[in-house]
């Protein structure tokens, strides 16, 4: 053993000793680590993958209510311009009174009686109270039950929902992704920390391995504090 050797093993645990005890226990937290932020990242890919198909599923189902409302609405449109023009032709020939004060009564057997009693029930609390603004005879009246706050059309509401829904999964998703990809920068960053610490028990010189097993443990502090920083799912 020459006088180097001797002077690096002082004692059971000399200069060399330690050295490799320390890079053998750095190897084996970032061991450890690296298969944690492996399932993390894995974890965090599905989470990804589930929210970007509920995404998917939520827009469908919006697009579907959304063209049902529109057909709803197209359907209220049509009804009410065919009911007011069967009442103003019905009340100027005088088959049914003229709307003077706001309230309306359908008048059985008439085709604007027969055309109001068949209005959605979505669709008749809003007719109602545009009827009750007195729109013949009030110049300030909404021009159209469709302007009145009454007036909802609950697939549109659903639609909207949905529509959210997706908005907010997919943010989600983003979200997951970031964190996975977060979860990775830590995998690489503890795969150097793999590097620098079995490289350290190959140099010869102390100083070179306790440099490179100090870049190890810099690359870990790092690597465990981005970690620790990071959500966890189990």
């Amino acid at each position: 053993m020459s006088d180097t050797d001797t002077a690096e093993r002082t004692g059971f645990f000399g200069s060399s000793d330690r050295i490799e005890l320390v890079a053998t226990i750095v190897l084996a937290i970032a061991t450890i680590l690296t298969a944690w932020s492996a399932f993390q990242s894995t974890k965090w890919s599905g989470t990804q993958a589930n929210n970007y198909s509920a995404a998917g599923a939520a827009r469908t189902e919006s697009t579907r209510f959304d063209t049902r409302a529109g057909q709803l609405t197209q359907i209220d449109v049509a009804m009410y311009t065919d009911w007011v023009a069967a009442y103003f032709e019905e009340s100027a020939d005088g088959t049914i009174p003229a709307v003077t004060d706001g309230t309306y009564q359908p008048t059985p057997g008439t085709t604007s009686g027969f055309l109001y009693t068949r209005f959605r029930p979505e669709f008749r609390p809003a007719v109602e109270a545009w009827l009750a603004t007195d729109p013949v005879g009030n110049p300030d009246a909404p021009p159209t039950p469709f302007a009145m706050e009454e007036y909802v059309v609950a697939d549109r509401l659903e639609a909207e929902r949905l529509q959210t829904e997706a908005d907010e999964r997919a943010q989600a998703a983003r979200d997951a992704n970031q964190t996975s990809d977060n979860y990775v920068l830590t995998m690489v960053l503890f795969a150097s920390v793999l590097f620098f610490a079995g490289v350290s028990s190959k140099l010869y010189l102390p100083r070179n391995r306790i440099i490179a097993l100090g870049f190890g443990l810099v690359l870990l502090v790092v690597g465990s504090a981005i970690s620790l920083s990071l959500p966890i799912l189990v």
